[in-house]
């Protein structure tokens, strides 16, 4: 709770940083963690307002959660190689957050790690990774251009849910399961792609592409049309389901 505290040094020597260590820091604008630090704990940097600068070293290897939420004012972060999983809301409500670099070494993301995170137009999520969990990107209103790698096996609930400014996202063979609301207040979406896909995915309710706009089209290939207009769930979409 060093709401004044505006500046700090962490001598090299430092090794590990405890939980909530920094949180209420309001006035805190910049960090640098030096190189032996191993770790980023629950909540470090939670509620640092003003942090708009933070180096990590390539020497962290895990984050933990929540760990930069509502930490308002950072635009940009790199991620280090070492590091194999963004967790739980790690970047939760970063709303200046513009650009991140998730690298190759990460292999999943977590619960609602980039929710409400506002000014992120692009990210390009790596191969490695192998589902898109609950709330990943909910209320990401700028968020313009994702790919979705070939590993991915499930999206879960409420993924893209409010990505207002997506314009059109593909959807690789992999993926099996579409949680609920995934796709739901995607107004700017104007097509779908499941062109690759062999069979018809599991779509988990009626809810997954609630409130999107009039014309979009849900592109599959032409030989599934009928199929995919008559399974289970996807039925509710069969006006928007087009053959390619």
């Amino acid at each position: 709770y060093c709401y004044s505290l505006a500046s700090i040094t962490i001598p090299d020597s430092v090794t590990s940083i405890g939980t909530y260590a920094f949180r209420y820091s309001y006035s805190i604008a910049s960090i640098t963690i030096p190189n032996g630090v191993t770790s980023i704990v629950e909540g470090t940097f939670n509620y640092c307002y003003s942090l708009a600068s933070i180096t990590i070293p390539d020497s962290v290897t895990s984050i933990g959660t929540y760990a930069f939420r509502y930490s308002y004012s950072i635009a940009s972060i790199t991620i280090p190689n070492g590091v194999t999983s963004i967790v739980e809301g790690t970047f939760n409500y970063c709303y200046s957050l513009a650009s991140i670099t998730i690298p190759d070494s990460v292999t999943s993301i977590g619960f609602a790690a980039f929710e409400s995170c506002y000014s992120l137009a692009s990210i390009t999520i790596p191969n490695s990774v192998t589902s898109i969990s609950a709330q990943t990107f909910y209320n990401c209103y700028s968020l313009a251009s994702i790919t979705i790698p070939d590993g991915v096996t499930s999206i879960g609930n409420h993924a893209f849910d409010s990505c207002y400014s997506l314009a059109s996202i593909t959807i690789p063979n992999g993926v099996t399961s579409i949680g609920t609301y995934v796709f739901n207040y995607c107004y700017s979406v104007a097509f779908y792609d499941f062109t690759d896909y062999t069979s018809v995915p599991t779509l988990a309710d009626t809810n997954a592409f609630t409130n999107i706009a009039a014309d979009c089209q849900i592109r599959v290939p032409a030989a599934l049309v009928d199929e995919w207009k008559a399974a289970t769930n996807w039925s509710t979409y069969a006006n928007y389901i087009v053959g390619v």
